[in-house]
């Protein structure tokens, strides 16, 4: 019998592969939105599908024009981006 641990993670997901300093900057965001608005704000926009993607291709707009940052909360637009695409996806799955 050998001495060596084994581990069975085959197949199950691997969060050391995520960009942990960019992810951060997106939790930044949230953050600020909870601050503006209120925690968890977002989950009861009105046709919030549409508005989070609509605000989600500004932030991509704004980007690929050469601005990096939102100018309101001085944040990368692409963690605005994001931020705004995993709110897009929750909308998705959970119609109202």
């Amino acid at each position: 019998m050998s001495d060596a641990g084994r581990k069975f993670d085959g197949g199950k997901p691997r969060w050391s592969l995520m960009p942990w300093a960019e992810l951060a900057q997106v939790v930044a965001v949230i953050e600020f939105g909870a601050a503006k608005y209120a925690p968890d704000n977002w989950r009861s926009v009105p046709d919030g599908h549409r508005r989070y993607l609509d605000a989600m291709l500004r932030h991509v707009t704004a980007y690929a024009s050469g601005e990096r940052d939102d100018p309101e909360t001085g944040l990368p637009h692409l963690a605005h981006a994001v931020c705004c695409a995993l709110f897009t996806m929750w909308h998705g799955s959970n119609p109202r």
